[in-house]
């Protein structure tokens, strides 16, 4: 995977809030998304944009579900999440014989999706395990590198440290108490200040110069943000 790749999601369904909806939230969680209202629209992006899941409705006016999945899964490498109202064996057991790798019952949950979208990922695509995407940042936990905006970072094995303490704690308020005994241990006796040190060398190299990426939330600490 090149600095540059992003987990690719397309979404396919003929109701524009279940597109409204994927779209923001997939979004949000660093996903590339494309949306499709129709099985032919979708059959072209999908040529074009080669994504690696798509979530895909089964009752769709025209072109359904089920051969829009068959004739995706004859012409790209992806994985299909079938979605689909009716709770139907028969359904499910021809949307799996047809290629499709899950199926989810609407209305679902949201973090089951996310987690179904992951477990499809590491079976399909296992050469790009250990990559995670929070907002612009890359995470490669396999390799220790953070990848920002599609550019590699070069960070000290202590910056390297911090900022993934950041990025996975992303949106909660870590204390400079909190870090320090993180990244320094808890036999650490040197000054807090020392954070702080850290934290501008990390802004310094993010471009973060009005602190909008790395927050100081006055008397608490800090807190990292994607948007």
């Amino acid at each position: 995977m090149t600095s540059q790749q992003q987990f690719r999601v397309l979404i396919v369904d003929d109701e524009p809030s279940i597109l409204q909806f994927l779209d923001m939230g997939l979004g949000n969680e660093g996903y590339i998304v494309h949306t499709a209202k129709d099985g032919i629209i979708a059959l072209n992006e999908a040529l074009e944009f080669q994504p690696h899941v798509v979530i895909l409705d089964v009752m769709m006016p025209g072109l359904d579900g089920f051969e829009v999945c068959r004739q995706l899964k004859s012409q790209i490498r992806t994985a299909v999440i079938m979605l689909t109202a009716r709770d139907e064996v028969d359904d499910r057991v021809h949307g799996l014989t047809l290629g499709a790798d899950d199926y989810m019952i609407k209305p679902f949950s949201f973090q089951e999706l996310l987690a179904r979208i992951q477990a499809r990922l590491r079976n399909l695509f296992p050469e790009l395990g250990g990559i995670q995407f929070l907002g612009p940042f890359q995470l490669n936990t396999a390799k220790r590198e953070i990848h920002y905006q599609g550019t590699l970072l070069e960070l000290s094995p202590t910056e390297y440290r911090l900022l993934h303490y950041l990025l996975v704690n992303h949106g909660a308020v870590l204390s400079k108490r909190q870090i320090l005994e993180h990244i320094w241990d808890y036999d650490f006796n040197g000054e807090e200040n020392i954070v702080e040190v850290y934290i501008r060398a990390l802004r310094e190299k993010l471009g973060d110069t009005k602190h909008k990426r790395i927050k100081t939330v006055r008397g608490a600490g800090y807190r990292i943000e994607f948007t």
